[in-house]
């Protein structure tokens, strides 16, 4: 019987999405940014904040990778289905407590056998280019983006 072994994001790897989700803001010259990286739980792995973030920065990024985890899907996707059933998106919204932001900038973490193993929510500028920093850092850990 073969056992089926899952990644799984490492304090190590949750750093390196970190730095490398910020060498792309940077690059790209955007605002600061705040990168919040959930686990396989669902639970928060690692964040950081950039200097001159705001305070809400931190709630939306964690909305962002939060709804993107609980519903299995990036959150681009999630802001698309908000455009065709707005009321289920409140709905579910409702249902996580308002921790659910369904605008691009959440993307699902998948390791090479395509499981869904945390996600990265990323906040500070337009939803796009928060997309653009956390597929970047996500990719440079050796994972697979999924923005859905």
């Amino acid at each position: 019987m073969s056992e089926l072994i899952i990644e799984q994001i490492t304090l190590e790897k949750a750093n390196l999405i970190i730095q490398n989700s910020i060498k792309k803001a940077r690059e790209i010259k955007i605002n600061p940014i705040m990168v919040v990286i959930l686990d396989h739980r669902g639970a928060i792995k690692a964040c950081l904040g950039e200097d001159g973030i705001s305070s809400l920065r931190f709630k939306i990024a964690h909305g962002k990778a939060n709804g993107a985890f609980q519903m299995g899907m990036g959150s681009r996707a999630l802001f698309n289905r908000a455009e065709q059933q707005a009321y289920f998106i409140n709905s579910v919204n409702a249902l996580t407590n308002g921790e659910l932001v369904p605008v691009p900038g959440g993307v699902l973490v998948r390791d090479k056998n395509n499981n869904i193993i945390g996600s990265v929510g990323i906040s500070g500028d337009t939803s796009d280019n928060d997309e653009i920093a956390a597929v970047f850092g996500i990719e440079a850990a050796g994972f697979v983006p999924d923005v859905g």
